[in-house]
């Protein structure tokens, strides 16, 4: 099996054990997924199983849309519902105006300090690990993300609800925490759900449980194609001759197929995904991937 699962990702489990619970049905593929959702939030999480692997570099750079609700006057350890409250603090009245000069202030290229509990490492040890040791974790060096859209509503007089889209590498968590000290107050995230991670779509997407059945019975499952998974990258389709030498290692089989203004391409034949390779200039290209024929 070659291809992605959409999974709408349930409340209460990891990124991880999603993958665990596809990869014990569809053994020896091998299994991956893209964008980690923290345990409490849901929403898409693209499954790729078999050559799909081999795609992940060139679709983890896609924009994120999220929904979700910002609980005030609360800041947990990690930033989320799962935390330990660390700090409390009034919340302020807040008006429509409050939340219109929010939305612009983080709106576009913004500098946001990653959470302590993230999986970006220290001496090769993921921060979340160090902080879940009692280890004193300096905060990670800020970075710069871009928002590309963001609207908050009031629910309740402690409760925003939000939607977003943002760069990869953004930090919805980060973000809640912001947004809180941007009203005079604290926060922490309290639902997370992904509508949209690059061009996969919550829309598509089925329910673990109705994949894990499916898999176990042999039925049909959606399965995007490797092919269609590159969505619109551009495409050369080449005949058995190319094929054959293009998976003995020979570049030089693309010598005049590159397409126009073309950085990174696809190659095909008769409907299938074979190849992935690079330009290197306006004729010759070099191989990045090859994929399994069956």
């Amino acid at each position: 099996m070659h291809g992605i699962i959409l999974i709408d990702k349930p409340a209460g489990i990891t990124s991880a054990e999603v993958v665990r619970r596809i990869k014990a049905r569809v053994k020896p593929s091998r299994v991956g997924h893209l964008g980690t959702l923290d345990p409490f939030a849901t929403g898409v999480l693209p499954i790729l199983v078999g050559d799909a692997t081999k795609l992940a570099p060139m679709l983890e750079g896609g924009e994120k849309e999220y929904e979700g609700l910002i609980r005030l006057g609360q800041e947990t350890d990690t930033l989320d519902r799962d935390g330990k409250v660390v700090r409390e603090a009034a919340i302020p009245s807040i008006g429509e105006a409050d939340l219109r000069a929010v939305e612009r202030r983080f709106s576009g290229r913004i500098e946001q300090t990653p959470p302590i509990y993230s999986a970006l490492k220290r001496g090769g040890v993921r921060l979340y690990e160090l902080a879940r040791r009692g280890v004193e974790v300096e905060p990670p060096a800020p970075r710069m993300v871009e928002i590309k859209r963001i609207s908050l509503a009031l629910e309740a007089p402690d409760a925003l609800r939000f939607s977003a889209v943002c760069s990869p590498g953004t930090y919805a968590r980060a973000l809640a925490r912001d947004i809180g000290v941007a009203l005079a107050t604290v926060a922490h995230l309290f639902e997370l759900r992904r509508i949209r991670n690059g061009n996969f779509h919550l829309k598509d997407a089925i329910s673990l449980d109705d994949a894990i059945a499916a898999l176990a019975s042999r039925g049909e499952i959606p399965l995007i194609p490797l092919r269609e998974a590159l969505g619109a990258m551009p495409e050369v389709a080449v005949d058995e001759r190319i094929e054959l030498r293009l998976r003995n290692g020979d570049a030089r089989a693309l010598d005049g197929t590159v397409p126009a203004g073309a950085e990174t391409f696809k190659i095909v034949r008769e409907g299938r995904l074979i190849a992935v390779a690079r330009a290197t200039s306006r004729v010759t290209a070099v191989i990045v991937r090859v994929f399994s024929p069956v």
